[in-house]
Parts: structure tokens; sequence; C-alpha cells
């Protein structure tokens, strides 16, 4: 199956088409079958792929399972972080390890599944740098919903996402985006945030860029066994937030890559909302 529209031209010149990030902590549960089903997919596809699994100082037996599949799965990369640092810097890791055209970053939960890809990728030929998955626009499919509380507060974090940094995406923290090569290579040396607020700044980071992003719904279903203290988390997320404004405001994130003039010819090109 080919993405409909979409250049295979990578795959042709036996170039990595697609590298497939997963950040892991104390994923045994899980993450046997995630990879699994990643393998499924893409092995199904006529591009090259790689499978990079970045294990963020796991205290379980993470590790071991993933290094037990590389026989099933030779595609399949396992990085080892020394020590936890955060979900944010396993996937800038890993994001800046790969070596595909381009690069998707997705849970370990396997929460949104790597078929989502099907719909997404022909919007790359429609200019488009980056593809964000997201559950807060018309038409995502939300199978089984968080706690209340947590939903609720997800809902509230949109509203301080958009003050302190002026993004209208409706959900910033789906962990399924698709960077193209050259815009994770320019984004991701710019990332500083360790936690889970991490894909604020990167797609705050990609506007001051000038990079073009889409917002598009997916399925989603919630895994409850999370590793997110929402109380700690919450408070965490705050101060992530004002990390973020500072560094927009100091212009720290359009300094040094010089992409700022390539957005400009583009037309100041990020569709700043959501799907259409």
């Amino acid at each position: 199956m080919n993405f409909a529209g979409t250049d295979m031209t990578g795959s042709v010149n036996n170039e990595i088409f697609l590298s497939v990030i997963v950040p892991a902590y104390n994923e045994e549960r899980i993450i046997e079958s995630t990879l699994l089903s990643i393998h499924s997919f893409c092995s199904g596809q006529d591009f090259k792929h790689e499978i990079i699994v970045v294990n963020d100082g796991s205290g379980d037996k993470t590790a071991e399972i993933v290094t037990s599949l590389t026989n099933t799965i030779p595609e399949l990369i396992l990085i080892n972080l020394d020590k936890n640092a955060g979900k944010g810097m396993a996937v800038r890791e890993g994001m800046l390890k790969a070596r595909g055209a381009y690069r998707l970053f997705m849970d370990a939960d396997d929460s949104t599944s790597i078929e989502e890809m099907r719909h997404m990728m022909p919007f790359f030929d429609e200019g488009y740098d980056i593809v964000i998955g997201s559950r807060g626009v018309k038409d995502a499919n939300i199978t089984s919903h968080q706690p209340w509380l947590r939903e609720s507060m997800g809902k509230t974090f949109v509203y301080f996402v958009r003050l302190f940094t002026g993004l209208h995406f409706k959900d910033t923290q789906a962990g399924f985006k698709i960077f193209t090569a050259s815009s994770a290579d320019d984004v991701f040396p710019l990332q500083t945030i360790p936690g889970w607020v991490f894909d604020v700044e990167l797609l705050a980071i990609a506007k001051e860029l000038g990079y073009k992003v889409k917002e598009l719904p997916i399925t989603w279903k919630h895994y409850p066994h999370t590793n997110v203290d929402i109380i700690k988390g919450t408070a965490a997320a705050l101060r992530d937030l004002m990390k973020i404004r500072y560094g927009l405001w100091s212009g720290k994130y359009s300094s040094g890559v010089g992409m700022r003039e390539k957005g400009k010819r583009r037309g100041q090109a990020q569709d700043s909302d959501s799907a259409t």
C-alpha cells in the first residue's frame, strides 16, 4: 500500500522513508504488543523503515523485552538512557538519531495506532512540514475516555497554552506527531523542556521557524497505567509554559537556525488551528 499522493522516492533509493520513535518508561506491560503492531503495519508497506525505542531509564524489564524482539523485528533499534530524563528528552534523543525522511513519534501504550498515518501522510504533499494528531478537532474518535478530572484539566490546559504561547491548536498533547526530516533537524535541537509540555515547546518552535503544521483528527483510547502524576504534573506544566513564553519573548527559538526568512517566503504558512 502506498500513502496516496506521498512522495516515496526515499524507498526507491533504498533510503529510510519512515522512522518511528517510541519513548518508553516502565512500559513492560504493553511495549511488546505495541512494537509488534508497528512492525506488522510497516512490514506491509513498500518503503524502508526503522523503529527506535528510547528507554528512558526504566526500572522494569522494558529494555529486556525490546532486546528480545530484535530477531523478530530486524528494523528495531534500542537506545538506553542512563537515567529517567523525561518523555521530552527521550523523544528528542530518538528524533535526532533517526534517519528517516519522515519521523513519527508515538506513545508506547499504542493509544493511537500507527494505522492513523494513512490519512496524515498525504498532507505533506500539500506543503505541510509537520502533521499532528488531535483529540480536540471535529471527527476525532475517542474510544475510551480519561477520568473526568484529567480530561477537564486537559481542556483547561488548552486555554493556558493559548494564553502563554499564542498557539491555537485544539490539542497539543496527543502523542502522535509526524515531522519531515528537515523540520525535525531544525526544531528538536532547540527543545529544552523534558516533561510532558515538550509538545507545546515543539509547536512553538515550529511556529517561530515558519514551519507549516496541520492538526488532524485521530482515533485515540485511554490507557489507564499512566506515568504522569496529575497534581505534580500541573504545577510543572505551568512552570514549563512560563519557560516557553520567555523563550518566545527572548527570541531564543528563532536564533541560531536561521529559518525565519524561510517561513516568510512561504507566506508565514502555519495552519494555526485545525483540520478543515
